[in-house]
């Protein structure tokens, strides 16, 4: 198994997204760009895979170890930490009958007309 693996597989058991995966590698002072790291997660043929080393590997896992655990002068608990990242729920679709166009043009039509003076008419 490569790291390339590891990585995906944690990304996929954590459910982070590439800006979670930034932001653990900021918690250890380990700067990398969205493209580098998008470049970890392309299949083995594409031609801008890369591989992921062994130092991004280790910073990402001791970043965990922060991102869950806490620091010793603010310890975390890991429990609580994954409960706060929730996935956000679907904005609900309403499926109610949309009405026939005869009855929605209907609606647009303003009833209420005065009278109206037309400009070209002859008086007779």
């Amino acid at each position: 198994m490569t790291n390339n693996d590891v990585l995906k597989k944690l990304r996929v058991a954590l459910m982070f997204r590439d800006d979670d995966i930034i932001d653990v590698l900021k918690l250890v002072d380990f700067k990398i760009s969205k493209s580098e790291l998008g470049a970890f997660f392309r299949k083995d043929d594409h031609p801008n895979y890369m591989e992921c080393g062994d130092q991004v590997l280790r910073n990402f896992l001791n970043g965990l170890v922060i991102y869950l655990r806490g620091t010793k002068e603010s310890p975390k608990t890991p429990g609580e930490v994954l409960s706060k990242k929730t996935v956000k729920p679907e904005a609900k679709v309403n499926h109610t009958k949309r009405p026939d166009f005869k009855t929605q043009q209907e609606r647009r039509i303003n009833k209420d007309v005065s009278n109206v003076k037309y400009k070209n008419k002859k008086k007779s």
